[in-house]
């Protein structure tokens, strides 16, 4: 049995990460679905965390019980080492590829401290992504398509990112217009 499609509305979400001018934003809708009823539609997928306290940014698409395990299993993982974006990101794709328990969840993150951008996923991968520009989700793609064609526009960071959600969610029916975003920079 394939688990991606046994899991109703795993892939129900937009994240979108910018980088551009020294600032990072990370911008996500608000809409929660399972299978074809949307259950809640101003949901945070889009958090700040201070282990350290040094300053991350975080976006995640799929389950939210699987992206809180994550996320709280990052925060430990930079707080072992503090500032260190990059290796606390593949302690935890190590960890979520091994560990019989992690490597069922469902779900993916991009995260920031302000000069990396990753997505970290569960096949191992910690992915810096191409033209600054990251996004998961089932609109992650339109999201995606949306920020390259903005980059070289006047848009900031923020600008674009919005800008990206909005049109994803006018194309994917598993995306809303109601956007968390944080900024970050170095």
């Amino acid at each position: 049995m394939d688990h991606n499609n046994s899991f109703p509305g795993w892939h129900g979400t937009t994240i979108v990460g910018i980088k551009k001018n020294g600032k990072v934003v990370i911008a996500g809708d608000g809409q929660v679905s399972i299978g074809q009823t949307v259950i809640k539609g101003t949901a945070r997928k889009v958090r700040r965390i201070s282990p350290g306290g040094h300053d991350v940014i975080c976006g995640f698409a799929g389950s939210t019980a699987d992206a809180f395990t994550l996320l709280e299993r990052l925060e430990t993982k930079l707080e072992a080492t503090p500032g260190q974006l990059a290796k606390a990101s593949v302690e935890l794709a190590k960890d979520w590829r091994m560990d019989k328990y992690l490597r069922n969840l469902e779900a993916m993150l991009i995260v920031s401290d302000g000069v990396d951008l990753f997505v970290i996923t569960g096949a191992g991968d910690v992915l810096e992504p191409e033209h600054d520009i990251a996004a998961i989700g089932s609109g992650g793609n339109f999201a995606l398509a949306a920020a390259r064609a903005l980059m070289d526009t006047k848009d900031d960071a923020e600008e674009i990112a919005r800008k990206a959600i909005k049109i994803a969610a006018e194309i994917c029916v598993y995306t809303n217009g109601n956007m968390t975003v944080e900024t970050i920079s170095k």
